[in-house]
């Protein structure tokens, strides 16, 4: 099997860094009018994904003691990901121009309703927009559990290169658990001396879990609210990697001292994910990634239109420019898992 892509130094010391060229985009794109905010559109957005969590809660406690609920913790896993997707967008104030509002916003729909620190992922999620697919930047392909390249694979030690050997086949699996990893890291995250707000945000994590198990344990036998919280954690973390894990994996992996331009960098590091307005609701416009990474606070709806001016100028600057479907995008990045860790399963 081929090597998975790897842009190195030598391959980009040709590439321009003046900016010039994400200037002249950046202006196509203001004249537009993409960047203006869109308060309609996210007035009716959050408004729907309230009402159906509002939705699922009645239905909750109306069933009382039933197996039947472990539909509703099927429907709530996908409000909760509708949920991460609206935190999302307040982080990148693509919602709000100010900060407080945003930060408002954010701690209660990340921390309260999802249990995930706010502060925490904006860190994380901000260093992956600097440097996404960079071996030793991007948290995104840090080698926690899996490995994202040979490099890393070769280098791996302990749960990671077991895990390895057969990352391709178990990352669906893994991703039942992502939902609860993410409150994990959340947790420990507290006592890091990058976070701004510990006691605040730990307060607000600790309520959301008294308002999720509380009723649970409340209402359903012990049985049953196990039953219920393995359904939906478990479809939650499978959204939220079908959300996430199309726009990067199995896209070129940058390498410390490469020289890319910001425009460059962006593009060529990400995938669009193209199925009409079915994929737009299920992945929140972030299957319009290639736009979202150069311009992180454009509204949603923008993004479509964004998209055919951004692929329009890369193909007059010769960039690579990549699209595929959804079931497509994820095949391409299960093969790239299986790719890197073949160092592992040749004992390399």
């Amino acid at each position: 099997m081929a090597n998975p892509t790897v842009l190195t130094a030598d391959s980009t010391t040709r590439e321009r860094e003046t900016g010039s060229d994400f200037s002249e985009l950046s202006r196509r794109i203001a004249e537009a009018g993409l960047l203006k905010r869109r308060p309609v559109y996210y007035t009716v957005r959050f408004a729907a994904v309230a009402g159906a969590l509002g939705a699922g809660v009645t239905a909750f406690l109306a069933l009382g003691d039933s197996w039947l609920q472990l539909f509703v913790a099927a429907a709530l896993a996908v409000v909760f990901g509708q949920l991460g997707l609206a935190a999302h967008d307040l982080a990148h104030r693509q919602v709000f121009s100010r900060r407080r509002p945003s930060e408002i916003g954010g701690l209660l729909t990340a921390n309260v309703l999802l249990g995930m620190s706010y502060g925490w992922w904006m860190n994380k999620h901000t260093r992956h927009h600097a440097n996404p697919n960079h071996e030793e930047k991007d948290p995104d392909v840090s080698p926690d559990i899996l490995v994202w390249s040979r490099r890393q694979a070769s280098r791996a030690r302990g749960l990671p290169r077991f895990i390895g050997k057969h990352q391709a086949v178990l990352f669906i699996p893994l991703l039942t658990l992502e939902g609860l990893n993410l409150s994990l890291s959340s947790f420990r995250a507290l006592r890091h001396p990058s976070m701004k707000r510990p006691v605040l945000e730990g307060i607000l994590l600790v309520v959301h879990f008294v308002l999720y198990f509380g009723p649970l344990f409340a209402v359903l036998s012990p049985g049953k609210a196990l039953a219920f919280i393995a359904v939906h954690q478990g479809l939650f973390g499978i959204y939220l990697g079908s959300v996430f894990a199309p726009n990067h994996k199995g896209m070129p992996m940058i390498e410390e001292g490469m020289r890319l331009d910001f425009l460059r960098r962006q593009v060529i590091t990400s995938r669009n994910v193209q199925g009409g307005l079915f994929v737009d609701v299920f992945m929140g416009g972030l299957n319009y990634q290639i736009e979202h990474h150069l311009f992180p606070s454009m509204p949603t709806p923008a993004l479509g239109k964004a998209q055919a001016l951004t692929e329009r100028y890369c193909a007059e600057l010769g960039i690579p420019y990549r699209q595929s479907g959804l079931l497509a995008s994820h095949r391409q990045a299960l093969r790239h898992l299986r790719s890197v860790g073949e160092p592992i399963r040749q004992g390399r």
